[in-house]
């Protein structure tokens, strides 16, 4: 097990381009993400893959269904052994707690987090969807309904985490950020970014990073400078 904060996202389509990254970082201190495009098209077998790299591995499917749908799914995720799993936070209170007594009743119990708002989001692209709350509101009420579901914690923006921390007052709730990027001027989908060190210093416990990594041509050596960072 581990003690790094940083979590590498494979965002591969197919099991052999992700087997090819994995030679390339064998040994690394980080933890791995495993989305639903890798499982989507590889299913369990890449689950089985990075196990025999010795990684342990954040299962990212974001369920959000009816409560016994998910609380099947979050079922069979604790059947594979993995480390981490996540539930998107507005599916509810009553899909939340289904979750909750999945993972209660498991032989193996991962971590369950649940996902706030999309880091895609900013505050414009977020009134479009019509809710009531401002985007900080909403992720804020979000994040008390995990906390009110015994989740472990949540995943959410590091700007967010200031705000959620001043109402959610438990040092053991989790905070998972996504929407890394290495330098603050990166242009891509995704909005609400922080740098690893940004990220560390507002609150986050884990910091998921995907294509800066798995582009790099030695990401071998850049997980170690990341590691030195943060």
């Amino acid at each position: 097990m581990t003690d790094s904060k940083l979590i590498v996202a494979l965002d591969f389509p197919t099991l052999h381009q992700a087997d090819s990254f994995l030679k390339k970082i064998k040994g690394a201190d980080c933890r791995l993400k495993v989305g639903k495009e890798l499982f989507t098209a590889e299913g369990p077998r890449v689950i089985d893959l990075i196990k025999n790299y010795n990684f342990e591995i954040f299962l990212d499917l974001k369920f959000h269904d009816i409560p016994n749908t998910v609380n099947k799914a979050i079922k069979a995720s604790c059947s594979h052994g993995v480390w981490m799993v996540n539930v998107h936070a507005s599916g509810g209170k009553a899909m939340l707690d289904a979750a909750y007594d999945a993972i209660a009743g498991s032989n193996h119990k991962p971590l369950l987090i649940a996902v706030t708002i999309l880091t895609s989001f900013d505050e414009n692209s977020f009134d479009r969807l019509g809710f009531k709350m401002g985007l900080k509101d909403q992720i804020i009420h979000l994040s008390s309904l995990a906390k009110e579901s015994n989740l472990d914690g949540i995943v959410c923006s590091a700007n967010d985490i200031a705000s959620i921390s001043s109402i959610i007052k438990d040092e053991n709730f989790l905070f998972v950020t996504p929407g890394i990027r290495l330098k603050d001027n990166s242009n891509d989908d995704q909005k609400r970014i922080n740098t690893p060190a940004e990220a560390i210093k507002n609150g986050s416990d884990y910091i998921v990073i995907g294509r800066p990594i798995t582009e790099h041509d030695n990401p071998l050596d850049l997980i170690r400078k990341i590691n030195a960072q943060i």
